[in-house]
């Protein structure tokens, strides 16, 4: 039988440690091809290039896998695999990541991770965005490593309803400690900003953007509680931003 085709990408570059560990997990269940940026590109949200023009070059960083970088952002990456690289051949799942840093609760929107794993969903492609909760160049995935097998197996085996993509975080732990996947919603949190004014040496301002990020929801059933209690948290997300609730209390916006 052929391999399924399964598409790898992600946002912190194509030689961030995370995105290799992905490819080594995803050519053990099918045909791997990478497509990346060139640098890193975190906190791109879902941005596309349009001023422009984009470049590929392909590379051999991976042995034995098609890799292609890209000058653009991750949602480039994976419009360019799409199209160009693989020409619409039929993609059984796109993996992107493993980031460098969560992607839990409302980081979602600015991740250049989720996106690209978005971008395919939108494509009507299965796609998942790993992240871990630790930011360091040398984190250690390897705890992590046979929950990230587990979720992609699933994933090439059995169908999404109702949607295509998943944001899954995993937790700072040991092996040992990871207490296993947590099926969870998005948590209702927020990033207090604030930015640092400073001075360049040419007198002129500068802003440099600090934050804390403030967690108001209590429930169990979420993907912040889920890291904070030793599991690996698992969204289903979608693209659909509507707010069904409201839809019955804005009525009256017809009536105007």
């Amino acid at each position: 039988m052929e391999k399924p085709l399964i598409l790898v990408t992600n946002d912190d570059g194509i030689a961030a440690p995370g995105i290799r560990i992905l490819v080594d997990i995803a050519r053990a269940f099918g045909e791997v091809v990478v497509v990346a940026p060139d640098s890193p590109q975190s906190g791109q949200g879902h941005a596309i290039t349009i001023h422009d023009p984009l470049r590929l070059k392909k590379v051999n960083i991976f042995s034995g896998v098609e890799a292609w970088e890209c000058s653009g952002t991750p949602v480039d990456c994976v419009k360019l695999a799409k199209h160009v690289v693989l020409k619409d051949r039929p993609i059984a799942l796109c993996v992107s990541g493993i980031n460098h840093g969560t992607n839990a609760s409302i980081n979602i929107l600015y991740s250049g991770t989720l996106s690209a794993a978005m971008e395919a969903s939108l494509e009507d492609i299965k796609s998942i965005g790993f992240s871990l909760d630790d930011f360091s160049f040398d984190a250690d995935f390897k705890p992590g490593i046979p929950w990230v097998e587990k979720i992609m197996q699933f994933a090439l085996a059995q169908p999404f309803e109702k949607g295509n993509l998943l944001n899954v975080n995993i937790p700072k732990l040991s092996a040992a400690e990871i207490r296993g996947l947590r099926l969870c919603r998005q948590a209702d949190a927020r990033w207090v900003e604030n930015f640092m004014e400073g001075r360049d040496p040419n007198g002129q301002p500068y802003y440099w953007l600090t934050g804390e990020f403030v967690n108001s929801d209590q429930g169990e059933d979420t993907d912040i509680w889920a890291l904070r209690n030793g599991y690996i948290s698992i969204v289903p997300s979608m693209h659909d931003l509507t707010n069904y609730k409201a839809m019955s209390s804005l009525k009256g916006l017809e009536q105007l």
